[in-house]
């Protein structure tokens, strides 16, 4: 039997779109979607981030507003991250072991309001640090072991307070396999661990910085913890590394540039495989949209559906909202 034109037409099973969707290797749904909100001080405060045009730091009453809105729209989980004022902050990052935080109250009022959506809580302390670092310093170094004996506290300060997935974003070596132990030891067996297993040192965080208030004061960089832009290699030793010591999930972060490093987790591993679309890879396309030299809705959805092509379960990204609306339409 002959594969070539013109017995074999290519183009024919893309002739309708009946036919394409029929076809179609992957699909998006709603179900892939994790939506991260930012939450700051107040009442009914709703403060645009300037680089990121269409998202907004929300107080913990507009916050819990968006997660019902989540909810009805059948996005499965949120992500919450801190704008911690600069008052807050301090050389250890006290504020994370608050039990009245942003995040920790932010958690309880969702949780009591929207008890059926899965609520993700960052676990690192830049948010709090007055040098904008993820883990304690000493004579300018990052110390990795003294670090995560505050992570493992903030971990369980989060899931009493309501988390659902506990995402240590930090990078110290060994924190998943401490937390997992504390977690349990607390006895919060059921509440999963999401690691950034592969968080790379990269120059697309700058809007994230700035919804929480941390490019103003990072010191430094954080490449001696983060990893390498040229490693691909590593970042499955990486994985490996945080599946080992009880990671029920796995994300790679950034997302678009790093599409390579999806495949290569999920062809490994086969376990959960998260990826997050970052602020700077949604400020390009918005920007783009918003100039008119792309379609907007066009890039978002393309973006999201070449996450899952990639082999991604699922989706942090600034666009959850608007993919979910598109996808009930």
């Amino acid at each position: 039997m002959t594969k070539s034109f013109p017995n074999t037409r290519l183009r024919r099973p893309r002739s309708t779109d009946w036919s394409r969707r029929m076809v179609r290797e992957t699909n998006l749904s709603i179900d892939d979607l994790i939506w991260p909100l930012f939450i700051c001080e107040g009442t009914s405060q709703e403060i645009p981030v300037d680089s990121m045009p269409g998202v907004s730091r929300l107080s913990v009453d507009k916050a819990v507003l968006a997660a019902k809105q989540a909810h009805s729209e059948g996005i499965p989980c949120i992500a919450l991250f801190p704008s911690t004022p600069p008052e807050r902050r301090s050389e250890r990052g006290d504020e994370a072991l608050n039990t009245d935080n942003l995040i920790n109250t932010a958690l309880s009022a969702i949780k009591d309001a929207v008890p059926d959506i899965g609520l993700l809580a960052d676990v690192a302390l830049d948010p709090y640090t007055n040098h904008g670092q993820d883990g304690l310093v000493e004579d300018g170094k990052i110390l990795n072991d003294e670090t995560i004996g505050i992570l493992v506290q903030q971990a369980v300060v989060q899931a009493s307070a309501g988390a659902d997935i506990i995402a240590p974003s930090d990078m110290m070596d060994g924190r998943v396999r401490a937390i997992r132990s504390e977690l349990d030891r607390a006895g919060f067996q059921d509440v999963q661990i999401m690691a950034y297993a592969a968080k790379y040192a990269s120059g697309f965080y700058g809007p994230f910085r700035d919804a929480v208030g941390s490019s103003g004061v990072l010191s430094g960089d954080k490449k001696t913890y983060q990893m390498d832009p040229a490693n691909r290699l590593e970042a499955i030793r990486e994985v490996e590394m945080d599946i080992n010591e009880g990671a029920d999930s796995v994300m790679i972060k950034p997302g678009m540039p790093y599409l390579d490093i999806i495949r290569d987790v999920k062809d490994a591993f086969a376990v959960p495989t998260f990826a997050y679309q970052v602020s700077g890879e949604y400020a390009m396309l918005v920007a783009a949209g918003q100039n008119g030299w792309l379609d907007q809705e066009t890039v978002m959805a393309e973006s999201l559906l070449a996450f899952k092509r990639a082999g991604a379960d699922g989706i942090l990204t600034y666009f959850a909202m608007e993919m979910a609306q598109l996808l009930n339409r």
